[in-house]
Order: structure tokens, then C-alpha cells, then sequence
């Protein structure tokens, strides 16, 4: 079994003790939290497992990392502290853990990351022996992967084109909601999320990732936003009201050109209520879904529809995406220690997992 630990508790961190726990090659052996509100809950209860594992949360990092686990779900978030976040990551990597996150954005495309930040990932591994593996949770695969397979099923392939289309009502991050995306602020209000430049700093790996699996140069990478008002106040369970006026939708696309035209293209298309933004494109139920559209000969369209937590199509896509993740760590431990992207890393089938019981 593979020592494994679970930095982090939110979202992503809840999702990643569930995949843990899950997987047959992997040992949960513990969880690192920031809260220490947090601090000596046990992870069944930290990962909504509806059981006890055994393994209480600690906020003791140097102990957990001089045990010397195997292998790190590096959870927290990297959006407003991606320096502290990088630290730590290569505190893992340096106490030899393979590591697997989704939390530095840059190095989705790992090769064509900025040496500044690629070089000391880089003497991390070689100090310590560990290894690292960043993937998104837009989810990674659905930029990547996903799209990258399905464009080998057409004869020809005009225009590859990955959709996150959500309805935001039912997002457990209000402050990111708020905040970094804008929902319920006034329309001058500039979210950082999609600040000139951020998109691309975002998600231009993926599209870079995709250019170079699929063999094209780009000539550059562009960015496209639109942005809608709340017709009228809308009241939502879990965040409360949102003022008629201010942003209700926001659409934009991160676009690989190439020799002039768009041709790599993530796109995303966010709500906090249906009702906003309606000829915009939606998902299925109206929640929420990951679309990839590869536009040639024939036309293919594929829809992913995820669910967890009672239903939750957010909960749905984080779990998918840390499900990439985690399944990789076992694949990582046997490689030769480096720095992986999605196409280095292999998307394996679900082996010793058909027929388990759920965690």
C-alpha cells in the first residue's frame, strides 16, 4: 500500500480522502488542515464519508512530512497564495513524495512553464527524490484528455472546443463566487478571475497542452468576455440574494490561434441563475456540465454529467478531477522521479475499483 496524505480540506480536499480511501492501492495515512478548528476531527468526518477512518487531521506539517509518506494530495488552494502554495509543494517533493495537485496553474503545461518556476520545481525533485503532477479542476481531463481522444475519431478536425457551462447557485466558495468571479457585484466591478491577461494564465497551458498533442504551432492566444446583469433579484440556498444590475453571467474563451483563426478554444459559461444570459449555452438540466465539441468531419459532441455529495454537479466535477489525480499516484510512484503533465501521465482505467463498495 502507498503511504498517501491529504493536504487540505475543502472542495477539493473532501473529494481527494473519498478517492483515497477508495483506492486498493492506496493507504490514507493522514490529513494536513489550515483551520484548526479542523484539527483532530477524523478524515471520514473532514471527507463527508458518513464513517471514521481512523486518521485524525493535524496541522503539524513538519511530522507528517518526516514520516515519509509515499505520495501527497496537495488540496489547498493556489488562487490568492500561489507563492505559499508552491512552498509547499516543494516541501513535499523534498521529503520525496510524489505529489499530485491542482493548485499551480502554470504548470499544466509543464514544459513551456516559466523557468523561474520550473527550475526549482525541478531542483525540488532532484533534492528529494519526488515527483509532481498538476492537473486541473475545470477538471484537467476535460481540457485535455477528453478532447485530445475524441479528436482521433474524426477524419477531419476544423475546431476543438471544451465547455464548462455552470450554474453557480449551488458553488460552496461564496468568496470565490463573489469575488474572483464577480457574481452579485456591480457591473464596473473588474473580477480577478477574469482579469485581461488571468484567463490565459489560467487555462493557456491546457490550450499550449492540446497544441502540442495535436502537432500545430500557435500563433498566439487570445481572450474574449462577455458579461451580463441580473434582470431581476434572484435568492439562492446557499449564498443568499443577488441584486438585480449586478453581474449575473459571465462568458469567456481562452483561444489557441492558429495561422489566423481560432482553433484550440476553452470556453466557459457561468451563472448564478438560470434565468440570466439565457441564449447563451446551457447544460442538460440546467446545473450544470463539461461539453467538448470538435467541430469537422463528422461533428462530435460529448456531455459529461457528474455527481457527488448528494447530487452536486460542482462536488460531481471536483471529484472527477481529483479522480484523475489520485489515480495517477500509483502509475507516479513506479516512474523515475520528475515533473509529469497530463500527457505524460497515462488515463487509466479504473483497475481493482469495479464492483468496490462506495466510500
Amino acid at each position: 500500500m502507498i503511504s498517501t496524505i491529504v493536504w487540505g480540506t475543502g472542495n477539493v480536499g473532501r473529494a481527494a480522502i473519498r478517492a483515497v480511501e477508495a483506492h486498493p492501492a492506496l493507504e490514507l495515512t493522514a490529513v494536513l488542515v489550515h483551520n484548526p478548528d479542523k484539527v483532530g476531527r477524523d478524515a471520514g468526518d473532514l471527507g463527508r464519508l458518513g464513517y471514521e477512518l481512523g486518521v485524525a487531521a493535524t496541522g503539524d506539517v513538519e511530522a507528517v512530512l518526516a514520516a515519509g509518506p509515499q505520495a501527497v494530495v496537495y488540496a489547498a488552494s493556489g488562487d490568492i497564495r500561489p507563492d505559499e502554495a508552491l512552498a509547499d509543494i516543494m516541501r513535499a517533493i523534498r521529503a520525496g513524495a510524489v505529489v499530485v495537485t491542482p493548485s499551480i496553474y502554470a504548470l499544466y503545461d509543464q514544459r513551456n512553464a516559466p523557468p523561474e518556476l520550473r527550475e526549482p520545481v525541478l531542483a525540488a525533485v532532484a533534492d528529494g527524490g519526488g515527483s509532481l503532477f498538476v492537473s486541473g479542476v475545470d477538471p484537467g481531463w476535460g481540457n485535455d484528455v477528453l478532447p485530445l481522444l475524441i479528436s482521433g475519431l474524426g477524419a477531419t478536425v476544423d475546431v476543438v472546443r471544451c465547455q464548462e457551462i455552470f450554474d453557480y447557485s449551488t458553488y460552496d466558495q461564496p468568496d470565490s463566487v463573489r469575488y474572483l468571479v464577480g457574481m452579485g457585484q456591480p457591473m464596473d466591478y473588474e473580477p480577478p478571475m477574469i482579469a485581461p491577461t488571468v484567463p490565459t494564465m489560467v487555462w493557456g497551458g491546457q490550450v499550449r497542452l492540446m497544441a502540442r498533442a495535436l502537432g500545430v504551432e500557435l500563433d498566439e492566444i487570445r481572450e474574449t468576455l462577455d458579461r451580463r446583469p441580473l434582470d431581476s433579484t434572484v435568492s439562492t440556498q446557499a449564498m443568499g440574494e443577488f441584486e438585480a444590475g449586478t453581474q449575473g453571467a459571465v462568458r469567456f474563451e481562452v483561444q489557441g490561434i492558429v495561422e489566423g483563426e481560432p482553433r484550440i478554444v476553452i470556453e466557459h459559461v457561468t451563472r448564478i441563475h438560470p434565468s440570466c444570459a439565457p441564449d447563451w449555452p446551457t447544460p442538460p438540466d440546467g446545473e450544470g456540465a463539461h461539453r467538448v465539441i470538435i467541430e469537422g468531419r463528422p461533428r462530435i459532441e460529448v456531455t459529461v454529467e457528474a455527481t457527488d455529495e448528494g447530487g452536486n454537479r460542482s462536488a460531481g466535477g471536483n471529484a472527477t478531477a481529483v479522480g484523475r489525480l489520485v489515480s495517477a499516484i500509483d502509475w507516479l510512484v513506479d516512474a523515475e522521479p520528475g515533473l509529469y503533465d497530463a500527457l505524460d501521465v497515462p488515463l487509466r482505467p479504473a483497475v481493482g475499483k469495479l464492483g468496490r463498495k462506495h466510500p
